[in-house]
């Protein structure tokens, strides 16, 4: 945890908690250092790169918080520089719940997830929507290959602190095409096998030899 995050995240009634039950001492030190802005670094930068989705939070004027679901491509969530993260926002069911809600409070956080490697990311941010007239070219840069849905902004977010959390009780989760990539040595092993059980009932010895994609017999 980065001194920054615990700054904004210990407020008072955070801090009576952890008095309550005996953590404020080691959690006191963590709030230790300038009440600057974190910057993203090498590994949180490659890591946000490789998401193809992330939870963002958003607070309107009656104070109840929103969660709202992203997803795109892998690296549609973008770093344009160690302090700053982008996506293009498409035009979806015209709820416009976190738009709204940034109009009141730019503050935001973003949840990122890596199930397989039972990883996770949490960002603290000031967002901002910006029309694609005032984007320029950057809309079309940071544009997701392959995605067709009109653009109606971008959501531009000044990070503000973030942090790593631990690995317990994040339950592995697999996509499809992790799966499949984990499983193609199976499938062509069991191939191979399959076709040398064929060619033993045929009586055909020569299809004994080593397999050219196994390496084995």
């Amino acid at each position: 945890m980065t001194s920054r995050y615990a700054q904004v995240a210990f407020t008072r009634n955070v801090r009576r908690h952890q008095e309550a039950h005996s953590s404020r001492r080691a959690y006191a030190r963590m709030e230790q250092g300038p009440a600057e802005a974190d910057l993203l670094g090498p590994d949180e930068i490659d890591f946000i790169a490789g998401r193809d989705s992330f939870y963002l939070a958003s607070v309107g004027e009656t104070g109840w918080p929103y969660v709202q679901h992203r997803g795109g491509p892998p690296g549609f969530l973008h770093a344009l520089d160690p302090g700053t993260l982008a996506f293009v926002d498409y035009r979806g069911n015209r709820q416009y719940i976190t738009v709204g809600n940034l109009d009141h409070d730019n503050r935001v956080s973003l949840l990122l997830m890596d199930y397989p490697a039972r990883a996770r990311l949490k960002v603290y941010g000031r967002a901002r929507a910006v029309d694609p007239p005032e984007a320029g070219d950057l809309i079309a840069r940071l544009y997701p290959a392959g995605v067709r849905s009109p653009a109606e902004r971008l959501i531009v977010i000044d990070v503000e602190a973030y942090d790593w959390n631990c690995p317990q009780h994040i339950t592995p989760r697999y996509t499809a095409e992790e799966v499949e990539r984990a499983v193609a040595p199976l499938r062509r092993r069991l191939e191979d096998l399959e076709r040398e059980n064929a060619a033993l009932r045929n009586g055909d010895a020569s299809a004994l030899t080593t397999s050219p994609r196994t390496g084995e017999r």
